[in-house]
């Protein structure tokens, strides 16, 4: 069943937090658990991903191009070497940033990138290194995307522990001129809205939904997205969540199932930006998946979570969801597949790029100061539970 967040609530939220939080001082409240919010690293531009690593290192991309270390508490002053030169520009640069589930054994990293081609924008790609003091070494493509547009990357990174990497492609902002058919999210013989499963080498599984189909890219899990910038697997279930960018209204949170179609841009629930005009055929079709939950209007959704910790107890098993453009926190509340709760936390820290578990239980977001906010790391620590 969908959950929408209504406008009322969402307003009414935006009441109760006017006000920068005051980092590591201002007690802040839940439905079950006080928190603090506690800077971690400072001195980052617009951070992208974060990832912690086996020896207590964390990197964080920044769109630009650069892969940081914080260590110890410390941003260094030196990026790490290697990384592949992306495209800084409008949305692309460098993306997500994934160990590999056996780092401690063969130091492999993952980035996922807008990569350079004969196009003005390039086009989303994945690569894999070895990491080692301060440097990526013995670079090798593990993904390259059939496609072309403005923006719309995706780029979500996520493995599932059974040797494949789930790879998040955006539509890249294609327009059709009105006919929503005509979309390239609608032909998966390119990766327009896509999610792709790969071997952690980039070799194609063989039950892949599509790898007898002639016509489709032998990659694609499943299509009809728009631009899924949060991913996660359930550790449990082995589920695989993502949620993706609505228009003017329609953030989406889906169960990403092979084979399957997510209906953008035939069906959905927003509008078109500044005009208001209708973009969809309806909310439903035969043959399109509906979405677990809706937010309208939009939080700019980045950034996905399933919290498996034990320093919020009550919150395990939950869904955490950056918001950007709705500078927030949720947290979603789960029953199966059904959504049966939503609060927003972390109100007026900034666009919430991504959202982490720390090895300590922790949560994590890197806040992406693109219009003057604050550029920061910053971590939920509880206060006391209720």
């Amino acid at each position: 069943m969908i959950k929408r967040t209504p406008l009322a609530i969402f307003a009414a939220g935006l009441l109760l937090s006017t006000t920068t939080p005051a980092l590591g001082q201002e007690v802040m409240q839940s439905a079950y658990h006080d928190y603090r919010l506690v800077p971690v690293a400072e001195g980052l531009v617009r951070p992208w991903s974060i990832a912690f690593l086996p020896d207590g290192e964390m990197l964080v991309t920044e769109k630009a191009g650069t892969l940081r270390v914080v260590r110890d508490g410390l941003l260094l002053p030196e990026p790490v070497k290697g990384v592949p030169e992306v495209i800084s520009a409008g949305q692309g640069g460098l993306l997500d940033v994934v160990p590999h589930p056996d780092f401690e054994d063969n130091r492999l990293l993952y980035l996922s990138y807008s990569k350079p081609d004969e196009t003005e924008r390039g086009t989303t790609a994945v690569i894999r290194g070895r990491y080692e003091n301060g440097a990526l070494t013995g670079i090798e493509e593990v993904f390259l995307a059939v496609s072309e547009g403005r923006g719309h990357y995706g780029s979500r990174l996520v493995f599932d522990g059974q040797g494949h990497l789930f790879i998040s492609v955006g539509d890249r902002q294609a327009s059709t001129r009105g006919d929503v058919y005509a979309h390239p999210a609608q032909d998966p013989s390119n990766h327009h809205g896509t999610v792709s499963r790969v071997y952690e080498d980039g070799g194609i599984p063989e039950d892949n939904p599509f790898l007898d189909d002639p016509n489709v890219q032998p990659e694609i899990w499943s299509f009809g997205h728009r631009n899924q910038q949060g991913m996660v697997m359930n550790p449990e279930t082995g589920d695989l969540w993502a949620t993706e960018h609505g228009p003017q209204g329609g953030d989406e949170l889906n169960l990403v199932q092979p084979g399957l179609n997510y209906g953008w841009p035939i069906v959905g629930y927003g509008v078109n930006y500044g005009s208001g005009t209708a973009i969809h055929e309806g909310t439903h079709k035969e043959g399109m998946e509906q979405p677990a939950h809706v937010w309208v209007p939009s939080i700019a959704t980045s950034g996905l979570l399933f919290y498996t910790g034990d320093r919020f107890p009550h919150w395990q098993g939950n869904l955490f969801v950056g918001g950007m453009a709705g500078e927030q926190l949720a947290r979603l509340t789960m029953d199966g597949h059904d959504v049966v709760r939503e609060e927003t936390l972390v109100q007026g820290l900034g666009r919430i790029r991504d959202v982490r578990q720390g090895p300590d239980g922790l949560i994590y977001l890197a806040i992406d100061g693109r219009r003057g906010e604050p550029t920061a790391i910053v971590r939920l620590e509880p206060v006391a539970t209720r």
